[in-house]
């Protein structure tokens, strides 16, 4: 997430032209969209700790800037789409462990009448399935990545917008 502040002095009120805000947020979102598709576009098998390669294109044209009402906020993020099953970019991003996830306990086999699990055997049993490895590895995180890359950028386009859009009162 990129947080950008800017501070204007000399005015008591300050009121903006939200017209070229929202344009300015919609450059400003196309800019990293294309950032974090391109990083998505090699196509070749990803390893650990690497981009997402491209197999179908899905994730890349997943990839959408969202400019808020307000106008002041976009948000350039993957988005499930029709043909994707299951949000997979979660699964890239975090990782699949291999090991199944813990299931019920058998009847008598837990803690007191409820059956539950005794005090920290969910984290152990966590802990196992970590050391187990990885079924699909984390890869690296373009979002984050193509962001950073256009920050200076983002700053730059968003301060001339906020100053062009000024409305004096």
């Amino acid at each position: 997430m990129l947080e950008v502040n800017e501070t204007i002095t000399g005015h008591s009120r300050i009121d903006f032209d939200k017209v070229k805000v929202r344009r300015a947020m919609r450059k400003i979102g196309a800019e990293v969209r294309k950032d974090a598709r391109r990083r998505v576009a090699r196509r070749a098998i990803s390893g650990a700790g690497e981009y997402p390669g491209r197999r179908s294109g899905a994730l890349a044209r997943s990839i959408k800037a969202k400019v808020f009402p307000s106008g002041f906020l976009v948000r350039v993020a993957p988005y499930k789409t029709a043909e994707m099953d299951a949000f997979y970019p979660a699964y890239l991003d975090y990782g699949v462990l291999r090991d199944a996830a813990p299931t019920r306990l058998a009847p008598g086999e837990g803690v007191g009448r409820s059956n539950r699990r005794r005090r920290g055997q969910v984290a152990e049993e966590r802990a196992a399935r970590v050391a187990g490895g990885y079924r699909l590895a984390p890869r690296k995180n373009y979002m984050a990545d193509a962001l950073e890359a256009r920050r200076e950028s983002v700053r730059v386009t968003l301060r001339s917008a906020l100053l062009d859009s000024l409305v004096p009162r």
